[in-house]
């Protein structure tokens, strides 16, 4: 069922596969939107009631206007659907809302999957070329542009059909998120303070800081199982949806460490 959320200024879009399983919350990253979810969609759905949504500016929900944060969108869908405590599967950008989320109000959160999670708060090294190159493209309002330039960054393993629809999305809510997006809240730092059960998962062929930045984050998290995924850039689900789905069923179906 498709629905239209009410957040603090505006609204998200987001999807409810309904049923009597257990809830599972699904947050995409910030090089894509929800749909990429779509591979591995079916097999959590035999198991659980699957929630997904679009962030402000990607997908199906509408491009920003005013300043957001993507924890409270995050907390106005679980209040919207009256949800919690519930696992968060975040991908990207998704596993640093889940984290934020986690040390804000533990009580909301059951078990965490996290997906080559980034972290705001991380040290990562300088790239100012790349950050010219992509000002200029925002600057000129390239979204081929951007879009080529997401693949090149984050699609290692090719640019095939599904892996450009997920940077075309991106590329097209970027600036607005620029503009309009809240800085997260520090996450990499408080790491040691989560305790949930948590799975971190992260490819063979993402970046290196990025990598690096997961094995960090997996040593901090108190019990967190790391699990590496070869032939695997920064889109599991697309790349590895399997043995992805089946992590995901595994962990959150778990008993707690």
């Amino acid at each position: 069922m498709e629905l239209s959320v009410p957040v603090s200024g505006g609204s998200i879009w987001a999807d409810d596969t309904g049923g009597i399983g257990p809830p599972l919350v699904l947050l995409h990253p910030g090089v894509g939107d929800s749909r990429i979810w779509d591979p591995v969609l079916p097999r959590l759905a035999e198991q659980h009631r699957v929630i997904r949504y679009d962030v402000r500016g990607y997908g199906r929900s509408p491009q920003p206007t005013t300043p957001y944060s993507p924890l409270d969108d995050l907390v106005s869908l679980l209040d919207h659907l009256g949800l919690g405590p519930v696992p968060l599967v975040g991908c990207s950008m998704g596993g640093e809302t889940a984290l934020a989320l986690a040390l804000a109000d533990p009580g909301r959160v059951s078990a965490l999957v996290l997906l080559c999670p980034g972290f705001s708060d991380y040290p990562w090294p300088a790239e100012p070329d790349l950050d010219a190159e992509y000002e200029l493209l925002v600057g000129a309002g390239d979204v081929d542009g951007l879009t080529a330039y997401g693949l090149r960054l984050w699609a290692a393993t090719g640019a095939d059909p599904a892996a450009e629809a997920q940077l075309r999305s991106a590329a097209l809510a970027w600036p607005g998120e620029d503009a309009y997006q809240r800085p997260f809240p520090p996450v990499f730092g408080r790491l040691g303070e989560i305790g949930h059960r948590t799975l971190l998962m992260v490819g063979d062929l993402d970046r290196p800081a990025l990598i690096a930045s997961n094995h960090q984050a997996a040593a901090r998290i108190p019990g967190c199982r790391l699990v590496l995924l070869p032939g695997v850039d920064h889109l599991p689900p697309l790349r590895a949806p399997e043995p992805v789905a089946e992590a995901i069923l595994t962990h959150c179906g778990g008993a707690p460490h």
